[in-house]
């Protein structure tokens, strides 16, 4: 069998690369085109734009923590002027308890000092004087001082030196110095103060 005669064994990989490399190569993808720079009037109106926004966000958080400042100082300013009014109003309601144990110790007899519940009276007054101290409680000085309507209240006149306290029919208080309570007093309204009747002479010399 001759050379001519043998099956040929046509490699078809090979066959179709070396064609591919005879024929027209494809062409080169084009490149897109680049765009345009935009122009500087336009780069410059967009930074202005953004500068006015970034100042307006910056003002509005101002704003924003400025309001919330406030809001916290308003806050604590009431509640500092709650907790002084119900303290207050809790000392206004405790005076009128002091004034009785007041009275009720001027006019115990001396013979009487001794006694157990009497030494309890006078305890208790004590205790309630430290818990009016500790509560920022005063009293308001009155007697002998120069009539003041911010802390005294006239409910009577009599003689002796003008505009003075000269005696005090109720005692007066402060919270804090804040009055809360005047001191009700005569005032004097000028003149010598009358001497004492005979009653009152002998009654001072009995006690003497």
């Amino acid at each position: 069998m001759s050379d001519s005669d043998a099956p040929r064994f046509v490699d078809k990989r090979a066959a179709a690369r070396m064609d591919g490399e005879d024929g027209d190569a494809p062409a080169p993808e084009t490149e897109e085109a680049a765009p345009e720079e935009a122009p500087a009037d336009d780069l410059r109106e967009q930074l202005e734009a953004a500068q006015a926004a970034a100042e307006r966000f910056e003002a509005n958080w101002k704003r924003a923590a400025a309001d919330l400042a406030n809001y916290k100082r308003r806050v604590e300013q009431e509640r500092s002027e709650q907790a002084r009014l119900v303290s207050a109003a809790t000392v206004i309601n405790l005076l009128p308890i002091r004034d009785d144990f007041g009275r009720a110790v001027e006019t115990l007899d001396s013979t009487l000092a001794g006694l157990n519940w009497v030494q309890g009276v006078l305890a208790i007054e004590r205790k309630l004087d430290g818990l009016l101290e500790s509560m920022g409680v005063s009293e308001v000085p009155a007697e002998g001082e120069t009539f003041d309507p911010t802390r005294h209240e006239a409910v009577g006149r009599g003689p002796g030196p003008e505009n003075v306290c000269l005696h005090v029919v109720q005692k007066g208080y402060a919270l804090n110095d804040a009055v809360i309570r005047p001191a009700m007093v005569i005032v004097g309204e000028g003149g010598e103060a009358e001497p004492p009747g005979p009653a009152e002479t002998e009654s001072e010399n009995e006690g003497a």
